[in-house]
C-alpha cells in the first residue's frame, strides 16, 4: 500500500483490489470487478469482462491485485496486456509464484526478509513511541523484531496489537509469545501451507524438522528414497515461498 500511495498520482485511475483470495471466495470475481470499475469512475451499463477490457484500453491505470491464489482470478481481472492502456501498471500479490509464471507476467520480484533498521521503521509505524520512555520500549521492541525475524506480517500484527499497551503488557505479551505463538499470524502464514496436497504438506514437514541448513543435493537423495519425488515437490515449496535454497546450497 505504501507504494500504491507513493506512485497513484502518476496515472489517469487507481484501484487497490485487497484480499482476493478471501473476497472471491465470499462474494465471487463478479463483485470485484464492479469494485473495480467502480473505483476507477467507470460507466458499469453492459459490464463484465468486455468493459474491463474495452474502456482502460486507452487508459494509464495502476490497479493493485492483492493475494491472488488462482489463475481464474487473473484471467478476470486482468487478462492480458491490451486490456490496458500504455504505461499503465498492474502489481499482483501471491503466495505462488507458478501463478505469475503462467499468466506471463513481464517481471516477478522476490519479497525478503526485513533488515534490522527496515523491521524497526515498519515495527514503530504499526507501534509509536509517542511519549513512552525510550530505553523501557526501546528494549522491548527489539525483543520483539527479534521474534518477528524480519517477516511484515509479524511486525504489523505485532506492532498493531501493543501499540494501546503499556509496558506492564507489553512484558506480559513478549513472555506469552514465546510460549504460545500469536494465533493471527499462525493462521495467515497456514493458509500457504494448506494449500498443497497431502504430499506436499508431508515433505515440506520432513524439511522444516530434519533438513533446516542441510545441503540440497545430500537432503533431495534421501528424500527421494523416501518416496517423495522432491524435485517437483521442492519447486512447489519455492513456488509457495514456503522454503528457501540458500547461495550456498543450503
Amino acid at each position: 500500500s505504501s507504494i500504491y500511495n507513493e506512485i497513484s498520482t502518476k496515472f489517469d485511475s487507481c484501484c487497490f483490489v485487497e484480499n482476493i483470495r478471501e473476497e472471491s471466495g465470499r462474494y465471487g470475481l463478479g463483485k470485484l470487478k464492479e469494485k473495480i470499475l467502480s473505483e476507477m469512475e467507470v460507466n458499469r451499463a453492459g459490464g463484465g469482462r468486455c468493459l474491463i477490457n474495452n474502456r482502460f484500453r486507452h487508459r494509464k491505470v495502476l490497479i493493485v491485485l492483492d493475494d491472488v491464489d488462482n489463475l481464474d482470478q487473473l484471467k478476470a481481472l486482468a487478462g492480458s496486456h491490451d486490456w490496458f492502456g500504455e504505461g499503465s501498471r498492474i502489481i499482483i500479490t501471491t503466495r505462488d509464484k507458478h501463478l505469475l509464471t503462467a499468466h506471463k507476467v513481464n517481471a516477478v520480484y522476490n519479497i525478503r526478509l526485513l533488515n534490522s533498521d527496515e523491521a524497526i521503521k515498519l515495527f514503530y509505524k504499526h507501534a509509536p513511541r509517542d511519549k513512552r520512555p525510550v530505553e523501557d520500549y526501546d528494549h522491548l521492541s527489539k525483543e520483539v523484531i527479534t521474534y518477528a525475524g524480519g517477516l511484515p506480517l509479524a511486525l504489523t500484527v505485532l506492532g498493531s496489537f501493543l501499540c494501546d499497551k503499556d509496558i506492564h503488557e507489553w512484558r506480559s505479551a513478549l513472555a506469552r509469545l514465546k510460549e504460545i505463538p500469536d494465533t493471527d499470524i499462525v493462521e495467515k502464514l497456514k493458509i500457504s501451507f494448506d494449500g498443497l496436497k497431502p504430499i506436499e504438506k508431508e515433505l515440506f514437514l520432513d524439511i522444516a524438522c530434519f533438513f533446516r541448513r542441510e545441503r540440497k543435493d545430500k537432503a533431495m537423495k534421501i528424500l527421494g528414497e523416501c518416496g517423495f519425488h522432491p524435485v517437483i515437490g521442492v519447486k512447489v515449496l519455492i513456488q509457495k515461498a514456503l522454503i528457501t535454497i540458500s547461495e550456498y546450497g543450503e
